[in-house]
């Protein structure tokens, strides 16, 4: 993938992360409450889901922008897939 592309890709997903997490009441009128968030995290949860949620989308933002993928997942996964399959 192009550079000016992956980057232009990560900091769109980044700022809709960043959207969520700064707009969670309009996010939550726009798609309802989360019953399970709310039955397990207690008064708020829906809330705190969707910023839960925005930060995980800028997270992967910013690893897709800097093309961190594989070192990520090495890191993270690394252990449960052998080298060389």
């Amino acid at each position: 993938m192009n550079i000016f592309l992956r980057i232009l890709i990560g900091l769109a997903i980044t700022a809709g992360g960043g959207f969520i997490v700064a707009r969670t009441h309009a996010v939550a009128d726009m798609f309802g409450p989360i019953e399970w968030a709310e039955r397990k995290l207690g008064g708020g949860g829906t809330y705190l889901m969707y910023k839960v949620i925005g930060l995980i989308f800028c997270f992967i933002g910013i690893i897709v922008a800097t093309d961190l993928w594989d070192a990520f997942l090495q890191a993270t996964l690394g252990s449960l897939i052998p080298a060389g399959v």
